[in-house]
């Protein structure tokens, strides 16, 4: 007879073979399901020929990055060409098995496992790198038994057809990482406005710490969870001997510097990056924004950065001569919980960062003191210096409105020593250009102060009188009627009859009031006469004036035939009188500006390119070279001795140009040049209206050209228009200098002609 086999026993056989009929029965509805499943799976082909959306770049002529279009910020890079430190850096956060595996981690989900039942809770995942992969090119993100099965199948198929490497390769080209970049070299520059191959240790870790919830360890949105989440990386690096004790130091104590706009890339030429987009749109469609176009400017990062600072600086220079405005806005400090800094952080969203000035919440403000909240944490003391241009705002008696008191948004900016200031946001506006003379390339361009608060571009878009800036082509049209720089024409009051203009009777005056009787055509241009240029047109005549203004690309339309045709009142673009000034400076050549120099697509192959044609092709040619060459000598006595004087600063022989005011101070100008570089600069409100007393085009608009030619002349020798051949020299009647006319212009019997042709 049989031992009787005890209760317990037969018990645990019972539970052994109930799991041991179910373990059978789930693999084979496993070898059903992977039968069944293993077919259907999508082909790899999008893996294989992997054909990314890449966005639409621009950049500046020298290499820089200066803009990027697309739905998806997408760079996408060889394997080759992934820093180990980031490689490193994936593996430890991701996935330290990857290139031990087949697709699944088992080791790696036994342990994930482990740790959940230890913890209570489910805190750790398993998803391999190809697991990735598998649910970001195939599958959704829903978190179901299936999907997870075929993510499992997927990335054995996977694991099967590809390299380890390729499939590095496409998990760093593919993972959203957030502030809409797509893959690891989108993120470096989307963060830190590096190129991939630049990153240091610390950057690598904070980048690999966010596949894991782009949204959550965002260090722009949560500087403070990414940043445990990066320390969390380096630690993982340190523990698998990525990197030393010494090295996890350094990175560990290392400051980021996060890019908080996406659009900044480190060059500020935003409207140049917009001119670039609608060249390359206009030709490509929609298609421009997903093929990986690349499109390179003619401007330059040195004369753009010097275009940039100059525009703002001479922008809030006129600011704080007009004194500060008040408060920006308020805000319900009450919304704020007391030590809350994300609260803080979201009283300011509203207010974006305008370049170097920077949006705060005032805290506490009495007239000694500014307290005040920066996004991001930092709480700034101001007093002394650093609030004496808001002084009036912080005064009790100022309009409730306006005042500077706790609630108020402000803007701070950087003084030379690095210390906070009350600064403001401007209301003028301002633009900036310059190319070359020879061919047009542009060189620096500079549409408006602050391009995420106005994208108008004032260079190409802004209709504005030119004032005394139009006066040389009125001059130049009078050297072809028979007058020459030493021509004399009194200044003096004139007053021209309702029957002349058409419409009521006009009494003209100078700017400063004055007059100074007789005077040459040289010294009348110098000193920006208003009498001696409407005397010399209402001469040679407004019709021929008006067509003759149209041979340096001026609208016909836009300057009616009028005697005010003479104080520049009619209307001209930035990117107009960038042209019309480059004929004088060329010695008498049309040239046609241009930003864009070639479009590429993705693998280098030239898909359009510019063809300019360079001055010195007579086909060009709009203007006797004589009267260049005569402009020219008359435009740097403007800086020499005239309305441009400050510009001797520069300590060059070689600067000519001209000032221009138009009437009651609306627009101020001063459009220059040097043989190698010409530079138009202009200053005035996007509604015109006054910007007060004294801001002429010298005082005004000069500074920023100056602030530009300083950077853009540097190391360039000077240099001066070659004399050409049909002038004869003449002594002037002025102090017997000498000054040339035309050879055909001498009377036949006299070698020295009367000092000007008869006139009104």
């Amino acid at each position: 007879m049989l031992p009787r086999i005890p209760a317990s026993l037969r018990w645990l056989s019972v539970t052994l073979s109930i799991l041991v009929g179910a373990l059978l029965v789930a693999l084979a509805l496993g070898g059903i399901f992977l039968i069944l499943a293993y077919p259907r799976l999508p082909s790899l082909e999008a893996l294989t020929d992997y054909q990314p959306k890449i966005p639409l770049r621009v950049y500046s002529a020298d290499g820089y990055l200066i803009g990027e279009f697309g739905e998806e910020r997408r760079h996408v890079v060889r394997v080759q060409d992934i820093p180990v430190r980031l490689k490193q850096a994936i593996l430890a956060a991701e996935d330290e098995r990857f290139y031990q595996h087949s697709g699944v981690d088992t080791l790696g989900i036994l342990r994930a496992a482990y740790s959940n039942l230890a913890s209570g809770g489910k805190r750790q995942g398993a998803s391999t790198i190809t697991m990735q992969v598998a649910r970001n090119f195939f599958l959704s993100s829903e978190k179901t038994l299936t999907r997870k099965l075929y993510e499992a199948l997927l990335s054995f198929k996977i694991e099967h057809n590809l390299s380890k490497d390729e499939i590095l390769q496409l998990y760093v080209n593919q993972i959203y990482l957030g502030q809409r970049a797509y893959g690891f070299a989108a993120a470096a520059q989307a963060y830190f406005g590096k190129p991939l191959g630049d990153i240091t240790t610390a950057e690598a870790a904070m980048l690999a710490g966010l596949p894991k919830a782009p949204s959550l360890y965002n260090p722009v949105a949560n500087p403070k969870r990414a940043r445990i989440r990066q320390q969390y990386v380096l630690r993982r690096m340190r523990e698998l001997g990525f990197v030393s004790s010494e090295d996890f130091t350094l990175a560990e104590a290392e400051e980021l510097r996060i890019k908080h706009d996406v659009n900044d890339f480190g060059m500020h030429a935003d409207h140049v990056a917009e001119m670039a987009r609608q060249i390359a749109f206009d030709r490509f469609q929609d298609d421009a924004y997903t093929i990986g176009l690349r499109v390179t400017t003619t401007i330059r990062k040195a004369d753009q950065e010097a275009a940039y600072q100059a525009l703002r600086r001479g922008v809030l220079d006129y600011d704080r001569r007009h004194g500060y405005r008040g408060a920006e806005a308020y805000v319900d400090l009450a919304k704020a919980r007391s030590g809350h800094e994300e609260d803080l952080d979201e009283l300011l969203q509203d207010f974006d960062i305008a370049g170097d000035l920077q949006p705060a919440l005032v805290l506490a403000a009495d007239s000694g003191l500014v307290r005040a909240y920066l996004r991001g944490g930092e709480i700034v003391e101001l007093q002394g210096v650093a609030i004496k241009f808001a002084a009036r705002m912080l005064d009790q008696k100022a309009p409730a409105n306006k005042r500077v008191r706790p609630g108020a948004v402000i803007r701070l900016a950087k003084d030379a020593k690095q210390g906070w200031q009350i600064a403001q946001l401007p209301e003028v506006e301002a633009a900036l250009v310059a190319a070359s003379p020879r061919d047009g390339a542009v060189r620096a361009l500079v549409g408006g102060f602050d391009f995420g608060r106005n994208k108008f571009n004032h260079v190409t878009q802004a209709w504005r009188q030119p004032g005394s800036s139009f006066k040389p082509f009125i001059y130049s049209a009078a050297l072809e009627k028979g007058y020459h720089p030493a021509s004399v024409i009194p200044d003096e009051p004139i007053s021209i009859s309702a029957e002349e203009t058409g419409s009521q009777a006009w009494e003209p005056k100078n700017y400063d009031g004055k007059y100074e009787g007789p005077m040459t055509l040289r010294t009348g241009l110098a000193k920006s006469k208003n009498m001696v240029s409407i005397r010399l047109l209402r001469s040679i005549g407004t019709h021929y004036a008006q067509d003759y203004a149209v041979r340096f690309g001026f609208d016909a339309d836009k300057h009616p035939p009028y005697l005010t045709l003479a104080l520049g009142a009619g209307s001209v673009t930035p990117w107009q009188q960038l042209a019309a000034y480059a004929v004088f400076a060329n010695g008498g050549y049309k040239i046609e500006p241009y930003v864009v120099k070639e479009i590429t697509d993705v693998k280098g192959n030239l898909l359009a390119a510019a063809k300019p044609v360079s001055a010195g092709d007579e086909r060009l040619r709009v203007i006797d070279p004589r009267n260049a060459y005569l402009l020219d000598g008359m435009m740097h006595d403007v800086v020499r001795r005239g309305t441009a004087t400050r510009a001797n600063a520069l300590r060059r022989g070689d600067l000519a140009g001209k000032t221009g005011t138009t009437n009651d101070y609306v627009d101020a100008w001063f459009c220059g040049y040097q043989p190698t570089v010409v530079a138009i600069a202009w200053i005035g409100f996007d509604q015109p209206k006054r910007m007060g007393n004294g801001e002429t085009g010298g005082a005004a608009a000069l500074p920023m050209w100056i602030g530009y030619m300083q950077q853009a002349l540097k190391g360039v020798p000077e240099s001066f228009m070659e004399k050409p051949d049909g002038l004869t020299p003449i002594t002037t009647p002025d102090g017997g200098a000498q000054d040339y006319v035309y050879r055909e212009h001498m009377p036949a019997n006299d070698p020295l002609p009367s000092p000007s042709p008869p006139f009104p």
